[in-house]
């Protein structure tokens, strides 16, 4: 217990000179502001600004003794890009368009698209699960958190 607790002392202590502004509920992300939903940038562009992220974050808490925390953290991500393309995709029509293309049935996209929830909420629905897998950012170059064996 103790040689968990020494270096979380340290730690705390120097956080706060380090970085006077982070959070203690962003479990050592911040990408918060690197996913805006109102950057207006491409997708693209934005998972690869977060991909140089983690691959330095990665070099550094990649052999963390809880892959779990990795897994949520990796999915967060991916939600969150997909509540940003959503938001990207604007317009009712548009939306249905986008997700028929990505191989999205005629009901659940009407559904979807008529949905009274938010992006955030709508990026973990089915509909958007089927149109932007996760192998999909993965061509976009967003790295696995976690080696899956």
């Amino acid at each position: 217990m103790l040689d968990r607790f020494v270096p979380q002392a340290v730690l705390q202590v120097l956080q706060k000179r380090w970085d006077p502004t982070f959070s203690e509920h962003s479990h050592g992300f911040r990408i918060r502001e690197q996913t805006r939903r109102t950057r207006g940038i491409s997708l693209r562009r934005m998972v690869k600004e977060i991909a140089t992220y983690l691959r330095g974050w990665l070099g550094y808490f990649g052999n963390c003794q809880t892959p779990s925390v990795l897994q949520s953290l990796e999915a967060g991500i991916r939600r969150r890009l997909r509540s940003v393309v959503w938001k990207q995709w604007k317009r009712g029509r548009t939306r249905f368009r986008e997700l028929r293309k990505r191989g999205v049935s005629k009901d659940l996209a009407a559904k979807t698209v008529g949905s009274p929830h938010g992006p955030w909420r709508l990026a973990n629905s089915p509909a958007l699960a089927i149109a932007l897998p996760n192998a999909y950012f993965a061509t976009l170059g967003l790295p696995p958190l976690v080696v899956r064996s």
